[in-house]
């Protein structure tokens, strides 16, 4: 049973990082090169808001797919993953339409705000804090 889940933890893993590594193939996101260059005044890409946020919503399923099973894998605790998986889904329904406003207005807002937003969707970085929120609370409830 142990071999599962590790298998678990270290398919999820390959996963996100399957995701990052093929992102400019398998999504849509003309943003990719103007945040990679780092120059605030390249041009603000051409794009198509459909497929932009088509594109968006993928990567996020990917990213909340792998993500739950690292959770599945290090906890056995379904509960727990039906838990981090609505942490990650709020996360992501407060900071998509954020990023969304940053785009529609140029990132007028701000370019490293929007360099951030950009990151906690496309990424999923919240997994960083369930990890080790999950963790303790396993070393809490055997206490």
């Amino acid at each position: 049973m142990k071999i599962l889940s590790w298998l678990l933890v270290i398919s999820g893993i390959c996963g996100l990082i399957g995701v990052r590594v093929m992102e400019d193939k398998i999504f849509y996101d003309p943003f990719l090169d103007y945040f990679h260059e780092a120059n605030k005044n390249i041009a603000f890409p051409a794009f198509e808001w459909g497929k932009l946020v088509g594109g968006y919503l993928f990567r996020f399923a990917l990213n909340l797919f792998f993500s739950c099973l690292i959770i599945q894998g290090l906890f056995k605790n379904k509960q727990w993953t039906i838990q981090g998986a609505l942490m990650i889904l709020i996360i992501f329904l407060i900071t998509f339409p954020i990023y969304l406003y940053c785009i529609q207005n140029r990132f007028e807002i701000g370019y490293l705000f929007s360099f951030y937003m950009r990151r906690f969707v496309i990424q999923p970085l919240i997994i960083l804090l369930i990890v080790p929120m999950f963790y303790y609370r396993k070393q809490m409830d055997r206490k």
